[in-house]
């Protein structure tokens, strides 16, 4: 399995090198994973989740040692985000995984467009951007976060000020 691990780490490399080639580019870890089968020769029946992770992984292992950003930011799942082997990968090469992954992820995609010089990459160096399902499911929960704190919120009968969470209005003292 080793032997095939560097076979298909080597082709991953190529692919998301590819891919790199173009602004806002992603692949799917389906995706890559044809793609590395296809052109590598070497073909699996094991399960996806099995081995695209350690593929990864030695992909981000020699980005790292080459001091360049980490590919595999670019692999996404169908939702269009990163798995929890990008944050092992981030962790690797940064010792630490921030907070926000799917927005160091976007970051780095940003940092492998300008590396591996995508062609359309516009004049002003482009901008990181999240994956629209991420933007979306953000903009539900802030939405979701908003509506509860109004449901706390609750107005004097009097003057009409939004009292306190205590439920007291200065009004009536």
């Amino acid at each position: 399995m080793t032997d095939t691990q560097e076979i298909w780490s080597a082709e991953a490399r190529r692919v998301l090198i590819e891919i790199a080639g173009s602004y806002q580019r992603t692949v799917s870890y389906q995706e890559l994973a044809d793609a590395i089968q296809e052109r590598s020769g070497v073909r699996t029946r094991n399960l996806l989740q099995n081995w695209i992770g350690k593929t990864l992984s030695r992909v981000g292992a020699e980005c790292s040692v080459r001091g360049e950003p980490l590919l595999s930011s670019l692999c996404v799942s169908v939702n269009g985000t990163v798995g929890d082997g990008y944050a092992k990968a981030v962790r690797a090469t940064y010792g630490l995984v921030p907070a926000d992954l799917e927005q160091h992820a976007a970051e780095e995609r940003l940092r492998c467009y300008r590396y591996f010089g995508a062609i359309d990459l516009p004049s002003d160096g482009g901008i990181a951007t999240l994956a629209p399902s991420v933007v979306q499911a953000r903009a539900k929960a802030q939405k979701r976060n908003l509506s509860r704190r109004r449901e706390l919120l609750t107005t004097c009968k009097e003057c009409f000020q939004v009292q306190s969470l205590t439920g007291i209005c200065g009004c009536s003292w």
